[in-house]
């Protein structure tokens, strides 16, 4: 992976949650809230959760504490979980901007909440952070889908597509 690589997959990540906020605005508050026993609830809390893993990670690479709230549980609304969430995505486009390829094999330590400590390099973090919310807007689908809804296509060739189709 390369600086310009890594900046591209946090621009396919922003693409793609873009979508899910999009998606879930005209979500009914009863719909949106319901509590549909999946990992994190419902939609809510799996959006919540992807935004506060977003932080939890961006916190990380720039030496700040852990959001002071676990899994986003501070976060009542779909405005408040958005306007987090462009929040950190404004601080993590500008760390992205500034990094160099060297900093990419740097190694930090990361201490996760349930203890333990492990060694990654920002390489290894970077995949990790998309993976992780690809994983979980994958399970927004399925919420989606549970209350009525049609869930928002965030495949990365999409993004792919969409972006050529700017360009030409």
């Amino acid at each position: 992976m390369t600086t310009p690589e890594a900046r591209e997959l946090f621009a396919y990540n922003a693409w793609a949650n873009r979508r899910f906020f999009t998606a879930l605005e005209p979500l009914p508050a009863e719909s949106y809230l319901r509590d549909l026993k999946s990992s994190h609830g419902g939609l809510h809390g799996t959006l919540c959760h992807i935004v506060w893993a977003e932080q939890l990670w961006l916190n990380r690479w720039l030496g700040k504490p852990n959001p002071p709230v676990p899994q986003g549980r501070d976060l009542p609304t779909l405005t408040a979980a958005r306007a987090r969430w462009e929040a950190i995505e404004t601080e993590r486009e500008a760390f992205l901007a500034g990094l160099s390829e060297r900093r990419l094999d740097e190694a930090v330590v990361v201490k996760p909440s349930a203890g333990g400590e492990h060694v990654h390099t920002f390489r290894e973090m970077f995949r990790h952070a998309v993976d992780h919310s690809s994983y979980h807007r994958g399970q927004l689908v399925t919420l989606l889908r549970q209350v009525g809804a049609t869930p928002p296509s965030t495949g990365l060739i999409v993004f792919y597509r969409e972006r050529r189709a700017r360009t030409t």
